[in-house]
Parts: C-alpha cells; structure tokens; sequence
C-alpha cells in the first residue's frame, strides 16, 4: 500500500486497485487525508469491504449476505430466509443499490406487504428480514444508514393460547394406534420426554443407553428439496441427555429388536414430518380427541411435569433452553397456583406472629401457665409447616388440569 502527499492542498491520498465482490477489478482514488496514516487506513478498510461495495443492488448484496451467512447459519434457516426475500423484498428492490433506498420507500414498501392481508406473526418475519439485511450491510460493509432504523416496524408476535393435552386426553389419543407399532413408539417417546420432532426423528440405536437409561439428544432430522439432512440440534444447549422412565426403554428396546439387523448409525423413525403429521390427524380424528400439532406434543409433557410438582430449572434442562427465561415466558402461565401457595404461607406466618404476641400479653399479665419467652421460640416447625402447604396446594384439584386417573 502507498500514499501520496498532494502538494498543492497540502493534504494525503491513495490510488489502488481492488477487487469488487464479482472478482472484477477496479481502481479507486480518494484524495483529502490529514495524514499519511489516515489515507493509508482507509485503503485497508475499503480493500477489507470492497467485495460489498453499497453501490450494488439488494438483489447483489444477498447473495452477499447469504455467502457470509452460509457458516453461522443452517440450510434450513437460510432456505427459510431465501424464500420471503425472493417473495416479498426482491421483487420491490431488487434492482435497487443498497446505499439509495430510503426510510420512506421502506414505509411504501409496508404499507404495501400490509395491505396483502398476511398475519401479523408473518408480517413481523418479513420485516425482520428486511432489517437483517440492512443491519448487516451496515454493521459489516459500511453501509451509512440502515433505512428500517428509522420507520416503525410492521407486525407483532400474537400471543396464541397453548394447546396441550392432559394425561387422560393423550391415553385416549394413543387407543387410536396399534401398540407397539412404529408410530405407537414414536408418540410415546414424544410425549414422555418432550423432545422436538426433529429430534426424535434423528434418534438411532447409538443414542440409546438402556443400562442406564438415558437418551443423548445430539442431532436433528428434517427434509430439504427432497433430500434427507441430519445436522446438529437447533442450539448448544439443545445437545442433551435425559433420564428416560423404564417402560418407555423397554417399549423401544422392544420396537428395535423388531428391526431387522438394524445398523447403531440408522434412524429407528424412518419417516418425515408430513407422515407424522398425518397420523397424528388421522389419530385425532379417530379418537375425538382435539386437535393439536406435533410441537404441542412437547407443551404436553411440560405441562405434565408441571402438574407432578417439576421445578422451571429441570424443565429448562431437560428441554435445552437456552436461558431459563425461555422456560418462563413459554410455561410459566401453568404455574397459576404458586401465587395461592405464597398467599398462604403469608398468612401462615401472620397467624403465628399474632400468637407469639398473644404469649407475650399472656406472659405480662402474670399468667405463669403460660410463661414463655419468645427468645426461645423454636421456629424450626416454620419449614414443615410451609412444605405441607405448599404439599397441599399442590395436590389441590389434581394441580393445573385435574388428577391423574
């Protein structure tokens, strides 16, 4: 790298070459720098940028964003994000330069995509997409602005009612399939250990420790432009192992020896999501059971473990959160009598305060029946006495949704 002195304004520039993000090559002048640092600086910012010049169109610059995204991010996920940029930001600003599209085009372009009638929930996809893009080009490529900063976003998260089923309305569901079957199995270690259906479509003989019965939730399943892909679990956390109960290692330990010869590496659910959704539609219907999805399978079991008493901290375990607020704000609704138990052990402690009063009024009074000083008050009852109500509470109607027949 060089700079040159510009004699006549006394300042510094640079004159280089460089490659844009097609691999052509350019020349680039920039004149007008305090110092020889300072020109010298920005040739190896702009060289280190200069395959992304903001000067290229949207249509351009995801493909960009797509090859810098290609190792953070997983097929599925970007096959996702390709799909709502191709059909609802290209075909407004494809042609477009990144470094020329304003606040109020963004605002025409909602008003726009709002028009269309989409559901809040995908209004607020598209827009979050629309500010990926930005975000990006501004925080990695130099981009001055992004325009999406500077206008309200459009849609919102809508806040859906939780569909679960209670213990009873699953055994019914399960009369409906031939035990022991594929799809029998399958349901059973949905419903009983809550992974995600992915999950549990990727599980093989190796992951199954039936010593010790444990499950290592380490992969995920799902089909892309028709191909099978197994790829890791959807976060860290998400690789796991959880404590299975006995019947359900015996159920498929049972399902595996069926199969013949099957290899340590295959998966023992040779399926695909539409086939599983299926059944399950097919099961509801058959049964009058109601409707839910696959994904509300493993509500169910947070649901039931909530009903037997289990704490946000195992639940959040077991289910690979993240963060426990994930577990709170996705299940803590189902809490609803730990207030109730608070109240009471409240009054509880009221109610022995007024008593060690009424003591101590006795004691001042001169009545030496019941002489006690309240500096020996043993309060080691406190903690028994607040377990069993919380106890109480907690078996009061079977907890969240009635007791397990």
């Amino acid at each position: 790298m060089a700079a040159y002195k510009d004699e006549e304004r006394g300042t510094w520039y640079v004159s280089f070459y460089y490659e844009d993000w097609t691999g052509a090559k350019k020349r680039k002048v920039k004149r007008g720098f305090r110092t020889k640092k300072e020109a010298l600086n920005f040739e190896a910012e702009y060289k280190r940028t200069a395959k992304a010049d903001m000067d290229m169109t949207m249509g351009e610059f995801v493909e960009v964003y797509f090859r810098d995204k290609s190792q953070s991010l997983k097929d599925r996920s970007i096959k996702n994000k390709r799909d709502t940029m191709n059909a609802q930001l290209l075909p407004y600003f494809k042609d477009r330069p990144m470094n020329s599209i304003t606040p109020a085009e963004i605002i025409q372009w909602q008003n726009t995509i709002i028009e269309k009638g989409y559901s809040d929930d995908y209004l607020k996809t598209i827009q979050n997409q629309m500010t990926a893009l930005f975000n990006h080009a501004k925080n990695i490529y130099n981009l001055a602005d992004n325009p999406c900063d500077k206008v309200k976003r459009m849609g919102k998260t809508s806040k859906k009612k939780m569909k679960f089923w209670t213990i009873e309305e699953y055994r019914q569901f399960m009369t409906g399939i031939e035990p022991g079957s594929k799809y029998y199995v399958l349901f059973e270690l949905l419903f009983w250990t809550g992974a995600r259906e992915g999950e549990a479509l990727s599980i093989t003989p190796a992951d199954i420790d039936f010593q010790r019965n444990l499950l290592h939730i380490n992969k995920t399943y799902y089909r892309m432009h028709g191909e099978d892909v197994i790829t890791s679990p959807k976060t860290e956390e998400s690789n796991r192992t959880i404590s299975i109960p006995e019947f359900l290692k015996k159920e498929i330990q049972d399902y595996i020896s069926r199969l013949y010869e099957l290899p340590e590496d295959e998966r023992i659910f040779p399926m695909v999501h539409e086939a599983v959704q299926h059944k399950l539609k097919q099961v509801v219907q058959k049964t009058g059971v109601k409707k839910i999805r696959v994904h509300d399978i493993r509500h169910s079991h947070a649901a039931f473990l909530i009903n037997k008493g289990v704490q946000p901290l195992m639940i959040k375990e077991r289910f690979g959160h993240t963060d426990i607020r994930i577990t709170l704000n996705t299940y803590g609704h189902l809490y609803p009598d730990q207030q109730k138990v608070v109240a009471d052990m409240l009054d509880d402690e009221n109610i022995k305060s007024s008593g060690s009063t009424n003591n101590r009024s006795n004691v001042t009074n001169g009545d030496e029946s019941t002489n006690v000083n309240p500096r020996q008050v043993d309060y080691s009852r406190d903690s028994s006495r607040e377990q069993q109500i919380i106890g109480e509470n907690s078996l009061k109607n079977g907890g969240i949704y009635g007791t397990e027949k």
